[in-house]
């Protein structure tokens, strides 16, 4: 199931074991190489070491309730999984970002997203476009698949305009009208 990346946050992390409440999911950690959340950093007055996080794969399962996981064993710190240390210190945001797309046209701003519940995959963007474009059309989604490279600055997303032109061109070469001929024909005097 898609869900907005926005309502996750502040979603209550719950345990398994004994069925409280133990932090709230905050900041999602998103993987830029895969786009998919590997942790969120967690907020709370019962977490004993600063920042605290839990991994998407330690989650058992995301209901409406909240996230739940076995316990708080399952919290980590920075120092403890390399992968999320580096992913943590390169502060990686997706949302405000700039979405180009391959003719350097910039489409709008990354304003939110779609995950997928299952494995915290991100499958869409939501692409908030800018002023002017804002009046005459609705924002943008972006699907995972169109996305041709993420940098430090800009999400750059495939040109289709181009495809288009050469369909369009190529339908009004290959058209032939079934009721003219290329000589001429003599009339019919029969009638």
């Amino acid at each position: 199931m898609l869900l907005l990346g926005s309502q996750l946050i502040d979603t209550p992390v719950l345990s398994l074991q004994t069925g409280a409440r133990l932090a709230a999911a905050n900041t999602p950690l998103i993987d830029p190489a895969s786009l998919k959340i590997v942790a969120y950093v967690l907020e709370g007055p019962l977490l004993t070491e600063r920042p605290s996080l839990v991994l998407t794969d330690d989650i058992r399962e995301l209901s409406t309730i909240g996230m739940i996981v076995d316990s708080s064993d399952e919290f980590i710190g920075l120092e403890d999984v390399i992968k999320i240390d580096k992913l943590y210190k390169l502060g990686f945001n997706l949302l405000g970002m700039n979405v180009i797309d391959q003719s350097k046209h910039k489409l709008g701003k990354v304003e939110d997203y779609s995950v997928e519940s299952d494995n915290f995959v991100i499958q869409q963007l939501n692409v908030k476009r800018g002023v002017l474009k804002a009046l005459t059309e609705t924002s943008l989604l972006v699907h995972r698949s169109q996305i041709v490279e993420i940098n430090d600055h800009s999400i750059i997303v495939r040109t289709t305009a181009k495809k288009i032109e050469k369909v369009v061109k190529a339908e009004r070469r290959s058209y032939v009208n079934p009721f003219r001929s290329t000589s001429p024909q003599p009339e019919n005097t029969d009638a």
